[in-house]
């Protein structure tokens, strides 16, 4: 081995085993009191539609990409105290960088801002974040994270086990007067703003009781082990080249507002109804009793089996507490075997059992819909009924060209929204699968609102078949040469109904997936372990 070869081999050695630092000096924060921010312009333009329902949080559903984002913006432009943000993934594409500019913004006028993010999606940043992180009213920390900054492909090879678990969770919180809690990351995918792909996603806006529970998870996951200041890994900040690479952020967003002002995206925004409401402290509400149900941040720190305190445990209580009906929207829904026969149990007890997920056609991953499809036939014969999302759910989407097995679509399921009996509603980070029970790190808010729940079904049931084919097991044929009690030789095939055009259509084949692309699922199936997903 020649001497060059061996620096190589030990430098990627090193590089494979870099660590995380030890001994990180992490001081303790909290939200400030709920009673503390109450004389915040946002507490108390919230006050008296509090003061009309006692003991009830207030909810504002946004399924409009434009509103979601609006109501971000507006909330760091009103918050005087504090702005806790916690998600998944943050982009510093055009939403991204209009909220950080918001957060900066907040900052130079005094409110503590702290951002948490899981640390997956966050590499070519580091710059970015040590720049935030160098300003002293902004603290960034980021959950469960890559050792190696440089190339964290090496860290999957000496520690998959670990990198393998992540933080889903999604939350924003404001003067810890106003919350918002839902399904969606920032990205312009998210918010109605990508031209490739469309996110349908939801996000409630919430103020009163159930506000300060969101902010008790924010603290336990911001002080938690898992959290690791910036400064602690990225080797420039509050010490270092941090404000010259602030000012660096600071024209760049400049500049970028200048030219996001001129588009109709951002027009939109600027018109967005929910963003007057917030501001003049009058948009309408739904009220109700709600509870936070989360994760706790050291599920990442625990083996997958180790789960009596885990969301899902949480979740499945409410769910299987149904009587007449249960609605589920799970994006990525892979119930499992112990999963599909709970499920089949509750359908087998007279509940109204309904799904509504991600079409092949309409799903960004697709080995979740290889895992999942076949479960499709087990639920069927339960008696649960299944939907599945049409890639063009949100438009004319036709003559885009062919469809690769791993491409993206312009419609996709992101919102997880769980109800119970028409009045007891989930909103949050967790999906009905493998990953979000074992591995991820989920929260979300549980409310009870009869009123939100037929708000809600409103704007989907009657477009449910314009949105989404029904999938059935399709009757057996019957015929002269068809004796009527004989027994099939095989299980019923499946058939795929929607509505196009006004009229009923049905499909003996899963729409969307071509013979090379079934057997590409086939292998997928075969190559992806399940728990995985």
């Amino acid at each position: 081995m020649s001497a060059r070869l061996a620096v190589l081999c030990a430098t990627f050695l090193l590089a494979a085993c870099a660590s995380l630092p030890r001994d990180v000096q992490r001081t303790p924060s909290h939200a400030l009191g709920y009673a503390a921010t109450a004389g915040t312009p946002l507490g108390e333009a919230v006050a008296p539609k509090l003061a009309e329902h006692p003991g009830d949080s207030l909810f504002y559903p946004m399924a409009s990409g434009p509103d979601a984002l609006a109501a971000r913006l507006v909330l760091a432009r009103a918050a005087t105290r504090t702005l806790d943000l916690q998600y998944y993934a943050f982009d510093a594409d055009a939403s991204g960088t209009a909220l950080i500019g918001e957060l900066l913004a907040a900052a130079d006028r005094g409110v503590r801002v702290r951002l948490l993010l899981d640390d997956l999606h966050t590499d070519g940043h580091d710059a970015l974040l040590a720049a935030l992180d160098a300003h002293p009213r902004i603290q960034v920390r980021l959950f469960n994270p890559f050792a190696n900054r440089g190339a964290r492909w090496m860290d999957f090879i000496g520690d998959f086990h670990r990198l393998d678990r992540r933080m889903h969770n999604k939350a924003m919180i404001a003067d810890n007067q106003f919350a918002i809690v839902g399904g969606r990351n920032v990205s312009d995918a998210y918010f109605a703003a990508a031209p490739q792909v469309d996110f349908s996603d939801l996000d409630l806006l919430a103020a009163g009781p159930v506000v300060p529970q969101v902010s008790a998870v924010f603290d336990d996951y911001w002080n938690s082990a898992a959290a690791y200041p910036a400064a602690s890994l990225i080797h420039f900040g509050k010490d270092g080249q941090g404000g010259d690479e602030l000012d660096k952020v600071r024209r760049r967003l400049a500049a970028a507002g200048r030219q996001a002002r001129t588009s109709p995206y951002v027009q939109e925004l600027l018109d967005s109804g929910l963003a007057a409401g917030i501001r003049r402290g009058r948009m309408p509400v739904f009220s109700g009793r709600a509870a936070v149900i989360a994760d706790r941040p050291d599920k990442v720190l625990r083996t997958a089996e180790d789960n009596p305190t885990h969301a899902i445990n949480q979740l499945a209580k409410l769910l299987e507490g149904a009587r007449h009906d249960l609605a589920l929207v799970s994006p990525y829904f892979v119930p499992g075997e112990g999963g599909t026969e709970w499920l089949a149990a509750i359908a087998r007890r007279g509940v109204h059992v309904r799904i509504l997920t991600n079409s092949f056609a309409a799903t960004d991953i697709k080995a979740v819909h290889a895992a999942y499809a076949p479960y499709r036939r087990p639920l069927l014969e339960a008696g649960v009924e299944l939907y599945e999302l049409k890639p063009s759910a949100y438009g004319d989407l036709e003559g885009r060209g062919p469809r690769s097995l791993f491409s993206s679509s312009r419609a996709t399921l992101h919102a997880k929204g769980y109800m119970v009996d028409q009045h007891l509603l989930f909103v949050g980070s967790l999906n009905l699968d493998m990953r979000s029970a074992r591995l991820n790190t989920e929260m979300g808010i549980v409310l009870d609102s009869a009123a939100l729940c037929e708000h809600i079904a409103r704007g989907v049931d009657p477009n449910l078949l314009d949105m989404a084919y029904k999938v059935e097991l399709r009757p057996p044929e019957s015929g002269p040469d068809i004796a009527p009690d004989s027994a099939p030789d095989s299980a019923p095939p499946l058939a795929w109904t929607t509505r196009e055009h006004g009229l009923l259509v049905t499909y003996d084949s899963e729409p969307g997936v071509s013979v090379p692309q079934q057997i590409g699922l086939d292998l997928l199936r075969l190559l992806t372990a399940e728990r995985e997903l």
